[in-house]
């Protein structure tokens, strides 16, 4: 176990960044066509082919999932992960054409430092096929990809990621971009809001603060309008699922983010939760052992969220957001 999204049988990530510009994107690709749905909780989010993730839409499975920055203009980030697997002869087939099917959402890093004057075409088209390119079992967390722009309210945001096995044998695992309008430790601290459900010290084994008073839950917001703030996040098992199951899957896992931030799901933010299945292990109860698989994606997503924190490294511009390790390793 990699204590990755990876861990999970039939999938790899990569990332492309560029550190001129303090943007990334990074892109899921399924070995295999992958059962996906997902859950919309924010108020400002953006994204691109939601609408067919529903159950009752005809594309049943999607061939990657793109987690981007550079807000609107990051869904570019989409189609250039589209063209690289147009060029491998993936995607649905209609007809004699066969098209990819890229769903994907963005965070909004445009305020985070870095030069965001490309002219006529954003640069995403070509980070997202670079993603395409560089995925790989094993991927960086923290400042990089679709992370390198992120922020919290105190704190450098980024990439994480983190993995479990259920007592059946299934795998479940996570990766996320939080870029949350509120906090992902606890007051000024050093401490995780996550904090009971680390495994074997991963974002530094602090656990709670002495205490909880006023100045611990007090809230900590990002500056800034609308639509400035998301946390975007995959979960991915190898159970066999349906589509419906996956939706069920996305909505128990949308607990993770309720444990690691603080707040979560406001009018500020954009919080989306894709989930997939890559159908590699039979799920023994399609009620009780999805019950205890939504758990057990809730507790990794939290970690994920902590782990993304972290692990990022503050941006080299003038007046960016501290990271994790700045001010308290």
């Amino acid at each position: 176990m990699r204590n990755l999204l990876t861990d999970v049988a039939g999938l790899k990530v990569g990332h492309a960044d560029d550190p001129a510009l303090g943007s990334g994107s990074t892109a899921i690709v399924f070995d295999e066509p992958a059962v996906a749905s997902v859950d919309l909780r924010g108020g400002g989010p953006g994204s691109r082919e939601t609408e067919l993730l529903a159950a009752h839409s005809t594309v049943e499975r999607v061939d990657a999932i793109v987690l981007s920055g550079g807000s609107a203009f990051g869904l570019d980030a989409a189609s250039g992960v589209q063209g690289w697997l147009h060029e491998r002869g993936r995607g649905f087939p209609v007809g004699g054409a066969r098209v990819p099917i890229v769903p994907g959402a963005i965070v909004f890093d445009l305020l985070a430092g870095g030069d965001k004057q490309w002219g006529r075409f954003s640069p995403y088209r070509e980070l997202g096929y670079r993603a395409a390119s560089a995925a790989a079992l094993d991927f960086a967390l923290g400042s990089t990809g679709g992370g390198l722009g992120a922020t919290t309210a105190t704190l450098k945001g980024g990439i994480g990621s983190a993995s479990a096995r259920t007592r059946e044998g299934i795998t479940v695992g996570a990766i996320v971009i939080v870029n949350a309008v509120g906090n992902v430790t606890i007051g000024d601290g050093p401490h995780f809001w996550a904090s009971p459900f680390e495994q074997d010290g991963e974002f530094g084994g602090r656990g709670w603060p002495a205490r909880f008073g006023e100045s611990e839950r007090a809230l900590r917001l990002k500056g800034g309008g609308p639509g400035q703030s998301t946390t975007i996040a995959l979960v991915a098992t190898d159970a066999l699922l349906t589509k419906a199951q996956c939706h069920r899957l996305a909505v128990i896992a949308q607990t993770g983010f309720a444990r690691a931030i603080y707040p979560v799901h406001t009018p500020l933010d954009g919080d989306i939760v894709f989930a997939a299945a890559t159908g590699k292990t039979h799920l023994p109860d399609p009620l009780i052992a999805l019950t205890s698989l939504g758990a057990l994606a809730a507790n990794v997503l939290a970690r994920a969220v902590a782990r993304a924190v972290y692990e990022a490294t503050a941006l080299p511009f003038a007046g960016t957001l501290p990271a994790w390790r700045d001010k308290f390793a």
